[in-house]
């Protein structure tokens, strides 16, 4: 119950609205969400690199309603890109479609997208188009396909999750073409028709997923923070003679921070998802639908702030 209503929270413009202007909401988003600016990204990605430790970095915002706020959101990620390239960090960017124009032209947002992946190649990088609700799936990955993948091959990547029933089909696909694919779990609301009701569905069916990708996959990004999944992941490779370079687990910024060390040191390869930008609402919502304890451990964080003890 909780998750659906702050699943259904997410997607209320008139909330957003409200909660933007207050400082309290701020201080909650503030553990998952990196700052406003291009440079609070960097300076966590450069932080991350003192610990050895990769970075994605997304510039919030979804579904635009206008083609000069998806060429203003390619721009964003361009300087983005140049500045990654200009302190020598890797560069590595996650991009929405419905960001870049998906909803207002095909055309337009297909350009935008190999805008970005042309400046990324440039400079040695990766771009992962993510996955958004599944009404977006199969355009995605037609998208992807027709449009991006002729240009740029290893340069981009694409998103599948494991909450849809569809997903098994998708990766068998996308294994056979040779696609780099992040599995994740998915944090949209979806009809039960579509997408697992149950998290137990879900877990399994990611873990089933999962094995395909690192046997067969190319260098699967492995994203979640369960840490018997995450074991589970470690044990099958060791047991099928996978190496650790060969794949890498995707956290997000702010969450099990000690698990990314941990696993690091470990010598896993660990990325951490960095978002940014002044659209932050939506993506706290779908990160405390998907753990909902995180609602009280950073109410917690906050009240101890405002009261300390004396």
């Amino acid at each position: 119950m909780l998750r659906h209503g702050l699943l259904w929270l997410s997607e209320r413009r008139g909330v957003y609205n409200f909660v933007r202007r207050n400082r309290l909401a701020w201080r909650m988003a503030s553990r998952f969400v990196a700052g406003e600016a291009v440079e609070d990204a960097v300076q966590v990605a450069l932080n991350l690199r003192t610990r050895d430790i990769g970075a994605t970095v997304d510039f919030l915002g979804e579904s635009v309603a206008a083609p000069p706020a998806a060429l203003a959101a390619r721009d964003k990620y361009l300087a983005i890109l140049d500045q990654l390239h200009t302190e020598n960090l890797e560069v590595n960017v996650s991009v929405k479609l419905t960001q870049m124009g998906f909803d207002i032209d095909e055309n337009l947002c297909a350009s935008n997208v190999c805008a970005i992946a042309t400046r990324a190649k440039e400079h040695g990088g990766f771009v992962r188009i993510d996955m958004e609700s599944s009404e977006y799936t199969q355009r995605t990955l037609d998208l992807y396909r027709t449009r991006v993948a002729p240009q740029f091959g290893n340069c981009v990547g694409v998103v599948i999750q494991s909450a849809l029933r569809r997903s098994a089909d998708d990766i068998q696909q996308l294994i056979d073409e040779g696609v780099r694919v992040r599995l994740c779990k998915g944090a949209y609301l979806e009809p039960q028709d579509v997408a697992f009701p149950k998290k137990a569905d879900v877990d399994a069916n990611f873990v089933a997923l999962m094995e395909r990708l690192l046997l067969k996959g190319n260098h699967p990004a492995i994203a979640t923070h369960d840490e018997r999944i995450i074991r589970h992941a470690q044990h099958f490779a060791s047991q099928h003679g996978i190496a650790a370079d060969r794949f890498e687990f995707q956290m997000l910024y702010g969450v099990r921070r000690d698990l990314q060390q941990q696993l690091r040191a470990g010598g896993a390869g660990v990325r951490v998802y960095i978002p940014f930008g002044s659209q932050w609402y939506p993506y706290l919502m779908r990160r405390l639908a998907e753990r909902p304890s995180n609602v009280a451990f950073m109410v917690g964080n906050i009240m101890r702030e405002m009261w300390p003890r004396s």
